[in-house]
């Protein structure tokens, strides 16, 4: 469950970005994939840094894992956008 939550706070933060950051933005759908994967990465290494030890979802798991997804989505879209704008020029 908490990968669930993972990727789609990661899409979204991902979406996120790419909005409000024209810059960086990729279009909805590689915004959506890298999004999903910096989720899941965000919400991984918060985890392993709370070291939250506790099975099951409480609101505070639930909240770590949305929190983690949706930042990790939108670094990991803003890295790479940031990347395809540098080796474009």
């Amino acid at each position: 469950m908490e990968l669930i939550i993972q990727l789609i706070a990661g899409a979204l933060g991902g979406n996120a970005a790419g909005k409000g950051l024209k810059s960086a933005d990729l279009g909805p759908i590689v915004n959506s994939i890298i999004g999903l994967i910096g989720g899941v990465g965000g919400g991984q290494i918060l985890q392993q840094m709370g070291g939250n030890a506790s099975a099951g979802l409480d609101l505070g798991v639930i909240i770590q894992q949305v929190l983690g997804g949706g930042v990790g989505g939108a670094v990991l879209v803003a890295i790479v956008g940031a990347l395809k704008k540098a080796l474009v020029k």
